[in-house]
């Protein structure tokens, strides 16, 4: 009896028909397909298809089966053996890549649709567990000072938040600013683009501030690339599997990264950023802001005057920089 047809949220079902997949059949069929020492498929079609190189696969698979004993192959009273880790973790992958249904694997993988299921929401969960501190951290000093560096040299210079203060133009600003399109209100903490700029000055600024602000949309991009579920619809319907799913897909994102930077491919951009030593943090215990003080920061923000000073400033800086020199 093939307890892989069996539900694992809800039992057995009453005269349900068993189907005898041959797990173990499955299991030597992929890897013969990928991991013996000369596989099937080669290395480039192993990442395209799992989207990451086949080291740090095993990496994954060796630590998730010390984490949780669900990855680990059990075998039955009678020696069968039941599903490996390397089964279970590759219909996970195979949906998060491909935002594929659960039951889509169920021929070659040999894996029912509820364990698939099972096997995502257990895959999902301990990649969090495991490398969340390091692959989903906060921004630590060193990263930071690079972004802000990174910021600086294509011109638009910040501070270094909360405290800022920084000099454009010949003015004095003393808070940091995002990068905004249209939508967002004219406030002093919005840098907008400017809509039909007229003039070589306004068109540079216009230009190099769409080119900015849009690394984080293609960020975005790269990871809905990698990942085909984060670009569909939600499949699951609890938050905290959600959660799981969109927090798994940014650290393994974040371990290719760091796994192939120093590869060369002629296909793959690899011009990733430098990956800093987990950070030291500090926890700050000052008071929280009282409340005038707040009201005073908020009107701050919304100052429209200091929004269109910024803008302007930024503009000829911007012109003087570099945009002069390219005409």
């Amino acid at each position: 009896m093939d307890c892989d047809s069996f539900s694992h949220h809800g039992g057995s079902v009453l005269n349900h028909r068993v189907i005898n997949r041959n797990r173990a059949e499955g299991h030597e069929r992929l890897y013969r397909d990928y991991f013996v020492d000369s596989p099937t498929y080669p290395s480039q079609l192993f990442r395209r298809r799992f989207r990451m190189h086949r080291l740090l696969f095993l990496r994954i698979q060796a630590a998730i089966e010390i984490h949780d004993q669900y990855f680990v192959q059990r075998f039955d009273a009678v020696g069968v053996p039941g599903l490996s880790s390397l089964q279970k973790m590759i219909a996970a992958l195979r949906m998060l890549a491909y935002g594929s249904p659960a039951d889509a694997v169920d021929e070659y993988v040999r894996i029912g649709e509820s364990t698939v299921i099972e096997s995502l929401k257990k895959f999902t969960k301990v990649v969090v567990e495991i490398f969340g501190e390091q692959y989903l951290r906060c921004p630590n000093t060193s990263d930071i000072a690079r972004l802000m560096s990174v910021a600086e040299q294509r011109g638009f210079p910040e501070g270094r938040g909360p405290e800022v203060s920084y000099i454009i133009n010949g003015h004095e600003y003393t808070m940091g600013y995002y990068l905004a399109d249209g939508i967002y209100p004219s406030w002093r903490t919005f840098v907008k683009t400017i809509p039909s700029p007229q003039g070589n000055k306004k068109k540079y600024f216009a230009a190099q501030q769409e080119s900015a602000r849009k690394d984080v949309e293609q960020a975005f991009g790269v990871l809905q690339s990698r990942f085909a579920i984060v670009h569909g619809p939600g499949r699951m319907w609890d938050v905290e599997t959600l959660k799981y799913i969109m927090a798994s897909c940014i650290i393994l994102h974040n371990m290719i990264v760091e796994d192939e930077r120093d590869t060369t491919h002629e296909d793959v951009d690899f011009n990733y950023d430098a990956v800093a030593a987990p950070p030291t943090i500090d926890l700050s215990h000052n008071h929280t802001s009282e409340v005038m003080e707040f009201i005073q920061v908020h009107h701050q923000i919304r100052d429209k005057q200091t929004h269109v000073q910024l803008q302007n400033d930024l503009v000829e800086h911007l012109w003087e920089l570099y945009g002069k020199h390219s005409t």
